[in-house]
């Protein structure tokens, strides 16, 4: 008897692949990162505290918002 698991890889499914599921998770992500902002905003913790988690909130929402350019852009991305 082996306690060794193979490791396989799942399939993606051609729906979790397409370019509109992914644009449109992304931009759920934003939705949610950008409430969490404005809910980290009002924590009742040091103020030094709550501005560091808003803004690396607000970088997150900057890293989403490049994904959609570059997503929108398709081969155009990254040759500007």
């Amino acid at each position: 008897m082996s306690n060794v698991l193979q490791f396989r890889r799942p399939t993606p499914a051609v729906a979790e692949t397409d370019v509109v599921a992914v644009a449109d998770d992304l931009f759920g992500l934003l939705d949610q990162l950008q409430a969490l902002s404005a809910r980290a905003a009002l924590m009742g913790r040091p103020t030094r505290e709550v501005e560091r988690t808003v803004q690396n909130l607000l970088d997150a929402v900057t890293a989403v918002e490049r994904a959609l350019d570059c997503l929108g852009e398709g081969e155009e991305a990254g040759q500007g």
